[in-house]
């Protein structure tokens, strides 16, 4: 699990469950092999959704205030593939193909020679919504095709229409020229923000959250951090998205003669300072790294109690 899908959406999780929402986190195992991922062996992919478990407990969100679902338990039931049709029904071809880049893959036409079972990939995380009969739709912003589909299929269905809450997707470490191939949505901004988010199967552009504190600062002193330059720059986005809301402030420890150390209470001041020059991308990078470093030393603490799961789970080859 990287710093997106621990720190962005997991502070999520505990922002609604704290706001009084009963949160499902969803263990997608089938859509999982489906989408080939981890190999396409369901075994692997039970063991990294139990993974996932313990990255989240290891956070602060307490299995006792969520609730875990696995699909592999939900398409037990016959009324799950009724809606999965039902919706598959009402949506052309063309429509669910559109949809596709939920699981990564490229709008253009001749990035969509995949196999049949992808078809359904769509249809049912759309019918996962109406079967958990989930009021708030919550996931990365790249999933919101699929929930768009969710919306619409319930319009002409005569559903009640999810809410739908997206979160940002963190840059990876090796910055915007290092993005995927391919075109995954026809807004240029969505699109930029999925072709270059961070990615577990390249570890060089991604941190784990329970790396150990001399990889955090050896991947973020090598990330792409161009001076005066806010916008995609990956570790202006580690503060402003996992450090600041962690923490409420960035400590920067500069040297004397460059102004000595500074506190930023609020991302637009951080922003700021850097746009105008007054802080140097190493002394940025630093910060970040010694914060970052602070806010995941639970999840070090947590995994050293349980290194068995974490070192099973590091063996498994991350493919996708």
């Amino acid at each position: 699990m990287h710093l997106g899908t621990g720190l962005v959406c997991g502070s999520k999780i505990k922002d609604m469950v704290k706001a009084g929402f009963e949160f499902i986190i969803f263990l997608a195992d089938w859509h999982s092999w489906i989408n080939n991922k981890l190999g396409g062996d369901l075994e692997k992919i039970r063991f990294c959704g139990e993974y996932f478990k313990h990255c989240f407990t290891s956070l602060g969100v307490p299995r006792e205030d969520v609730s875990y679902v696995w699909a592999s338990d939900i398409v037990k039931d016959v009324d799950y593939w009724r809606t999965v049709i039902q919706i598959g029904k009402q949506a052309s071809i063309q429509r669910v193909r559109r949809t596709l880049p939920i699981m990564g893959r490229g709008i253009e036409s001749e990035s969509l020679d995949v196999e049949a079972a992808a078809l359904f990939y769509p249809c049912m995380q759309a019918a996962d919504i109406f079967h958990m009969k989930v009021d708030v739709a919550c996931a990365g912003i790249d999933q919101r095709k699929a929930h768009m589909l969710a919306r619409d299929s319930a319009e002409k269905l005569g559903w009640r229409k999810p809410a739908c809450v997206h979160t940002h997707l963190l840059i990876g470490l090796t910055g915007p020229s290092d993005r995927i191939e391919g075109k995954f949505d026809e807004n240029p901004d969505v699109d930029g923000e999925i072709g270059s988010k961070m990615s577990k199967s390249i570890p060089r552009s991604c941190i784990f959250i329970h790396d150990a504190p001399k990889d955090i600062e050896s991947k973020i002193l090598s990330a792409y951090c161009s001076p005066k330059q806010v916008e995609a720059n990956p570790i202006l986005e580690l503060a402003k998205y996992t450090v600041l809301p962690e923490l409420g402030h960035l400590n920067i420890d500069r040297a004397e003669k460059h102004g000595g150390p500074i506190s930023y209470p609020s991302y637009l001041k951080l922003e700021e300072a850097y746009r105008r020059g007054e802080i140097h991308p190493l002394d940025l990078k630093k910060g970040v790294a010694e914060a970052l470093t602070g806010v995941l030393s639970s999840v070090r603490e947590y995994f050293s109690k349980h290194s068995d799961v974490l070192d099973e789970m590091m063996k498994i080859d991350v493919t996708r």
